[in-house]
């Protein structure tokens, strides 16, 4: 009787790929929103000497948004809908170790810098995942820190976003 219930339980919480596109669809539908929104703003239309900086994007965020309708679609009432496992939470979770952080990393970027939070990141997950040392985690962030600084803004001379560290150095 428990066993029925455990795997009733795991069979109703499954991500099935119908799952997975009509999540997909919706995120891209938003993207495709923003497109849009975005394009408005800055000029979607055609001025004398020819396109607005917003017009080809704002087709494009159409079209996308259209197209992951169609999808979102499809999934929901199509005749094949796909409603085998798609991936198991076991395994999402080792996703989400990994997407949680990056999605971190790009949001902590616009205030501390991409160099002080690529550190971070590198020693982050060096630390927690490979369960290297504080030393070698703190050496290897660094390093690979400085070493990309001096490619991109010295050598390169490609500016990328600075917090207050690189400001505090005069850059």
């Amino acid at each position: 009787m428990e066993q029925e219930q455990t795997q009733e339980r795991r069979r109703s919480t499954r991500l099935t790929y119908q799952a997975a596109e009509l999540v997909v669809a919706v995120i891209i539908f938003l993207v495709g929103v923003v497109m849009m929104i975005d394009s408005h703003r800055i000029g979607m239309g055609w001025a004398p000497e020819g396109p607005k900086a917003g017009y080809f994007p704002f087709r494009t965020g159409a079209i996308i948004s259209i197209s992951s309708v169609v999808v979102f679609l499809r999934a929901l009432f199509g005749k094949n809908r796909n409603h085998e496992l798609f991936v198991s939470w076991d395994r999402f979770k080792l996703v989400l170790c990994v997407l949680i952080p990056a999605v971190l990393y790009v949001l902590v970027t616009q205030f501390i810098g991409i160099y002080v939070a690529s550190a971070l990141f590198i020693g982050g997950f060096m630390r927690a995942m490979a369960k290297f040392g504080w030393l070698k985690v703190i050496l290897v962030g660094v390093c690979t820190s400085v070493l990309l600084f001096w490619m991109f803004e010295i050598q390169f001379m490609v500016p990328l976003p600075k917090g207050p560290l690189e400001a505090l150095f005069g850059y």
